[in-house]
């Protein structure tokens, strides 16, 4: 589907839902976060800062798919020290790759505004298929007379079936870092222009 999203919302048993078209991830109202845990117990939250995607609406979710893709430099703990080596060839190895990407293939309808989201996330030089579970938060019409739709997203990972294996071991047993992470978008797109 090409072409840009400029025609009123559709409704579809009994809720609006975007028109036809392409969407661009709005920059400011969008989240790519994860979650990890640390010494086995902890949970550390990050994002990344840098990012870029569309949602193509097709005219049902059969045709319909989503790309996205964030850049590795732009990982952001909170922490300076943590970050430095996140981004370094003990994790995403920012230099040599630069982004994270992820292209949908096939999304299957859960529930009355829930489905679930199936496509290729590139890590590095690992290509794995994901699956997200999407939530469509709703549409709504903003103060410049403008559609954005809402989303929220989230899927669990091992990270070392992408190859990132880094950890030390923790004397009371376990790791550092544990293998398992959530990723968590919340996402709001616009109309491309």
């Amino acid at each position: 589907m090409t072409g840009t999203a400029t025609q009123a919302p559709r409704t579809l048993d009994g809720i609006e839902i975007p028109a036809q078209g392409t969407w661009k991830f709005d920059q400011t109202h969008t989240h790519f976060g994860f979650v990890a845990r640390h010494l086995m117990v902890t949970k550390v939250r990050g994002s990344f800062k840098e990012f870029d995607g569309t949602i193509h609406i097709g005219q049902g979710l059969e045709d319909s798919w989503v790309e996205a893709s964030v850049k590795t430099q732009s990982v952001d703990t909170g922490v300076e020290m943590r970050d430095n080596h996140l981004r370094s060839a003990d994790f995403f190895d920012y230099e040599k790759y630069p982004e994270i990407t992820f292209k949908s293939t096939s999304a299957e309808r859960t529930g009355k505004t829930s489905f679930a989201l199936t496509g290729d996330l590139a890590v590095g030089a690992i290509t794995k298929p994901i699956t997200f579970d999407v939530e469509f938060d709703g549409l709504v019409l903003d103060h410049t007379g403008g559609y954005r739709a809402a989303f929220s997203a989230e899927a669990e990972i091992n990270r070392e079936d992408w190859g990132i294996t880094w950890n030390v071991a923790i004397e009371s047993g376990g790791f550092l870092v544990g293998p398992k992470v959530k990723l968590v978008v919340d996402l709001e797109a616009v109309p491309a222009t």
